[in-house]
């Protein structure tokens, strides 16, 4: 079933992003029907923190494997030319570059990209990514701007800046990227280490206390 939901909604992820997400499914799935089973055992009782510990760390590892399958295999990125005016497509958004204005910050003085990202012509975020000079020590960073999602982030960044067009306004080499799933991976390794310091709780791992006694002394 989670074969063929990959495949109708996204045939690019290929055999190892169908393999992720069935092994995911799999993983998440005995994972939580296991623990619902021990629940009805101990008659609604919380099972033993190992044992709740391990069934996290182990939804954490089918979280982390949607992930790295998803992301790996459709995501997308492109280094464009871009003036004013200008668009792009991607993965079903459209980005559409404003141009660019020099800001100054604390430190820096930085030119910052206007850029609206649409999707089915709804507007869906505003990008303003940065090109920083700072002020002390000349160091040039690029700021990229995100906009996050559960299944997908989008990035722009401004690379270096090209020629001026006939207008005046100046055009800019651009990078754009749409990562889906990105986050899960983030999730599926925070939901481990939350595994894993709860089974740490569970009295049966602590060192069992020695009474001293007469002979001890």
């Amino acid at each position: 079933m989670v074969a063929g939901l990959t495949i109708g909604l996204a045939p690019q992820a290929g055999v190892l992003g169908i393999a992720a997400t069935s092994g995911s499914a799999w993983i998440i799935s005995s994972s939580a029907a296991h623990y619902i089973r021990r629940l009805r055992q101990l008659n609604n009782q919380w099972p033993a923190a190992s044992e709740t510990g391990m069934t996290l760390a182990h939804i954490g590892v089918g979280v982390f494997l949607v992930g790295v399958g998803m992301a790996g295999t459709i995501s997308s990125e492109q280094h464009l030319r871009m003036e004013p005016g200008d668009s792009f497509s991607m993965a079903g958004y459209e980005f559409e570059f404003r141009g660019s204005q020099v800001i100054n910050g604390p430190n820096y003085q930085a030119d910052q990209g206007d850029f609206i990202v649409t999707r089915d012509g709804r507007e869906i975020a505003r990008l303003r990514p940065e090109k920083r000079r700072y002020l002390r020590g000349g160091q040039v960073m690029t700021e990229a701007a995100i906009d996050p999602g559960l299944t997908r982030d989008l990035y722009v960044s401004l690379g270096e800046p090209l020629e001026q067009t006939s207008s005046g306004a100046r055009a800019w080499a651009v990078r754009i990227y749409h990562k889906p799933f990105i986050r899960w991976i983030w999730a599926g390794a925070l939901l481990m280490m939350l595994g894993g310091l709860t089974a740490a709780t569970d009295p049966r791992y602590r060192p069992a206390s020695r009474t001293i006694t007469e002979t001890d002394r």
